[in-house]
């Protein structure tokens, strides 16, 4: 399996390779490159799509520290830079999309646009770090099990969870849930959990943006979305109706379209 080591640690990653324009994509925490499975499906045939696991997460090693968001923020820039991909269409979500905020503000030559799904810049309030903190030590020493319900409520829209007809589909992430390593899940959160309000910063930032935010996103709200789009210069955002925070998984058809119209447009104006 494909492996770069950065930063002293292997973070596996994908890539469909070819010469065509590159997008780069980064998940959300507690799952994988995976959550971005149909985009790059649909998106392989115009685009060189490369994803890639954060320490921690997915098939990548868990070392024991290295997990402050200004770590994730530097294994992706020396990711770019091993694969030479520079400048790069970057699509995150969530986790992600902050690392791509950070990107864009503090090493704006290795990024060509910004897609930013279930994204805020805003640090985490005391009462969630407290709440996430003892959801984490939870799942650390007694399992998964008992708190994916719970997880699953918060990060996925009612319209999803409650659809009979999507039954598999919650089965599946339910399952990649249950599948993390518990250790590595765990300093992850806690890595993420630390982060920095970077609201200022996006000032600095004029890359292109596309800014995408379900209706019913409890954990990214539209609010801090709209906080996003008036401080970038060059953003543009559109509220995916009854959807909630997995956008990539609950409207796999919408992000797209979104995704594709938004690099049509900086790719034509190159």
């Amino acid at each position: 399996m494909p492996e770069l080591e950065i930063n002293g640690t292997q973070i596996y990653y994908e890539d469909t390779g070819g010469d065509k324009p590159v997008i780069l994509f980064a998940h959300g925490l507690l799952f994988s490159s995976q959550m971005f499975e149909f985009q790059i499906e649909r998106l392989a045939e115009h685009y060189r799509c490369i994803s890639f696991d954060f320490r921690g997460q997915g098939l990548s090693e868990s070392p024991a520290t290295g997990y402050e968001m200004a770590n994730l923020v530097s294994d992706t820039r020396d990711l770019i830079e091993q694969l030479q991909i520079a400048p790069v269409h970057f699509v995150g979500l969530s986790m992600g999309g902050y690392v791509g905020l950070k990107l864009a503000s503090d090493h704006s030559h290795l990024i060509r646009s910004l897609t930013l799904i279930s994204t805020s810049p805003e640090a985490i309030s005391k009462e969630e770090y407290q709440r996430l903190r003892r959801l984490s030590l939870v799942g650390r020493w007694l399992g998964y099990t008992m708190i994916t319900g719970k997880i699953m409520r918060k990060i996925f829209g009612p319209a999803f969870r409650e659809d009979p007809k999507l039954y598999q589909e919650q089965l599946i992430w339910r399952n990649r849930l249950l599948s993390n390593n518990r250790k590595g899940i765990t300093r992850a959160v806690n890595g993420a959990l630390k982060r920095e309000d970077i609201s200022q910063s996006l000032y600095q930032i004029s890359k292109p943006t596309l800014i995408l935010v379900g209706e019913d996103d409890e954990v990214t709200p539209i609010d801090q979305a709209e906080k996003m789009q008036n401080r970038i210069s060059n953003a543009t955002m559109h509220i995916i109706p009854q959807a909630g925070h997995m956008l990539s998984a609950e409207a796999p058809d919408e992000v797209c379209d979104y995704i594709m119209e938004h690099l049509k447009k900086v790719d034509g104006s190159s």
